[in-house]
Order: C-alpha cells, then sequence, then structure tokens
C-alpha cells in the first residue's frame, strides 16, 4: 500500500532555514527566537559585567580600597570579570541559542563576512541595545532599593565608559578601532579552528585582562556600543559617544578585511556564533540548545571533496 505524500512546509523552512550561515529561508526573514534569546544574553553580561565594575572601582566598596594601590590589577581585573561576564551570559540556554554576539561589533563583523544577513543582524544590533538597556536597569532599579549600592553605582556613573580628558579625544577613538579589532580578529580566528573553538567563549576575560591595562586609560576598552550607550543613559554620560560608534564598527571591519586578505591564515567560518557551535547556521531549541538538527546538505554528512554549493 502506497502512503500517501505529507506537506510538511514548517519542517521544510525549519530544516533550510539558516539565518546563522547567512543562509535566511526567503519565507522566513525574521528570527524571533534569536532576538529574543540576544537581548536577554546582553542584559545578563550587563548585569553582571557593571556589578563587577562597580564592587572593583567603587569607593566604599570593600574590594576596591585594597585596589586602588594597585591601579595596573584593578584594571586588569575589570576587564578580566567583563570578559567573563560575558562568557556566563554565553554558557546560559539564550547565549546558546542566540550564539552570543552580545556585541554590535561582533555581529557586524559577522554580517561583513556573509555569516548573518542584513535584516538579522540590524534585529541582532536592536536586541542588543535593548538588552543592555534592561541590563543596566536591572543594576539601577537595585540601587534604589539598596542605598549603598546605589551610592557606588552613581559614583561610578554606573560603569560607564568615557575617554580620557587629558589628551585629544582620536587617541581614544584609536583605542577603540585597535582593540576592537585585536578582539574580532581573535575571535573569528578561534571560531574558525575545529581544535580551538570550544576557548572562544572563555577568551573574552583573558583578552581584556591582558588589554584593559595598556590601553583602557583611553577609552575605557568598551569595544561595544551597547554596553556604553546604556549606562550612558542612566548616568547622563554623553562625552564622546560617538567614539563608541565609530572605533568599535571601524575595527570590525578591519578585521574582516584581514581575514579576508588572508593576514591570519586562510579561515573559514562556517556559523555566526561564538558557542554552541555545529547547528551549520540553524537556530536550536531553548528547551535544548545542543540538540541538532542535521540534514544531507550539511558538510559533515557529505562525501570527501564535495561541498555546498
Amino acid at each position: 500500500m502506497r502512503l500517501p505524500h505529507l506537506h510538511l512546509p514548517y519542517l521544510h523552512v525549519h530544516v533550510h532555514d539558516r539565518p546563522l550561515a547567512g543562509d535566511p529561508h526567503p519565507h522566513n526573514p525574521f528570527h524571533w527566537k534569536l532576538y529574543f534569546c540576544e537581548a536577554i544574553a546582553t542584559a545578563i553580561l550587563m548585569i553582571l559585567g557593571l556589578s563587577a565594575v562597580i564592587l572593583l572601582t567603587a569607593p566604599g566598596s570593600p574590594l576596591s580600597s585594597p585596589l586602588m594601590r594597585h591601579p595596573y590589577i584593578q584594571t586588569a581585573l575589570c576587564g578580566l570579570c567583563f570578559g567573563l561576564s560575558g562568557t556566563a551570559a554565553a554558557m546560559t540556554p539564550f547565549g546558546k541559542v542566540s550564539g552570543a554576539h552580545i556585541n554590535p561589533s561582533v555581529t557586524l563583523a559577522f554580517s561583513l563576512a556573509k555569516r548573518i544577513g542584513g535584516v538579522d543582524a540590524l534585529n541582532y544590533m536592536i536586541a542588543q541595545v535593548i538588552g543592555a538597556f534592561l541590563g543596566t536597569a536591572v543594576v539601577y532599579e537595585a540601587g534604589r532599593l539598596i542605598a549603598w549600592w546605589g551610592n557606588m553605582a552613581v559614583a561610578v556613573r554606573y560603569g560607564a565608559t568615557v575617554p580620557y580628558g587629558q589628551i585629544s579625544v582620536w587617541w581614544a577613538m584609536w583605542s577603540e578601532m585597535f582593540v576592537t579589532a585585536a578582539l574580532i580578529a581573535m575571535l573569528y580566528w578561534l571560531a574558525a579552528h575545529p581544535k580551538w573553538k570550544f576557548i572562544t567563549p572563555w577568551s573574552g576575560g583573558l583578552f581584556f585582562l591582558v588589554m584593559n591595562p595598556i590601553t583602557a586609560w583611553l577609552s575605557g576598552n568598551s569595544v561595544n556600543f551597547a554596553r556604553t550607550l546604556a549606562p550612558a543613559l542612566f548616568a547622563g554620560q554623553w562625552t564622546g559617544l560617538w567614539i563608541y560608534v565609530v572605533g568599535p564598527f571601524a575595527g570590525a571591519s578591519l578585521a574582516v578585511m584581514a581575514i579576508r586578505m588572508n593576514l591570519l591564515g586562510k579561515l573559514h567560518l562556517l556559523e555566526a556564533r561564538l558557542v554552541n557551535f555545529g547547528h551549520h547556521g540553524r537556530v536550536p531549541g531553548l528547551d535544548d540548545p545542543h540538540r541538532k538538527l542535521n540534514h544531507p546538505d550539511d558538510p559533515d554528512h557529505m562525501p570527501p571533496g564535495a561541498g555546498p554549493a
């Protein structure tokens, strides 16, 4: 007996929809699960990262008093803790679904590398700004409920990044550009190497541990417009805000240009992810983000020498 043909359009869209490989299904241009998860992951980054900065630098904090005598160590620890806040955000189910860009500069780099389409990239950036605002709002509201926390948060302007005022603002812009380019190159190189990609979500802490004592005094080493904008809104701190748009975006563009010129070797990045690799650009489920929906067209299901069109 011949069974009737079953047409399952939603399954077809799901299997062939690969937004994080730059190949979204034409009937599914928006990926709301990705945007929602990216916003929550960015909020987690901000809650943990800003809290760490406040504890490490605010007057009256039990951690800041001994560290003030060792400013380089203090700055390095701020970088380490903010970077590890990104790791914590990436390791949540939300980060594992969205790929944990949590930074418009990272999304721009993936977009220029054609690993994410323009519509999704723009919505990722919007989600990151919303998430950064929500995360900073949690820190702000905690300060309204707990007076001593609020006093410390206000003292350090909610962790806002501002350019150093004693030299030309262009030095801060060049610093943001250089540090962002180095960060994107490192992340891209790690994510493109099967042997090292597991380190990718952990690499930010080490990167800023090293870079902060060298360049943070110039601009704060934001490399992330959403991370700068949200605290600026709550602190009313608008000094040199344009730096944190121009510098990081220019740095991300330069990094991708260097990658295309094979200055870092021949790199082939399969998907716009910094964590939970192996989905071939598809959207994993939030209930089980590690579960992979495989398809015969995937590179690891093809015979040697074959490849996707």
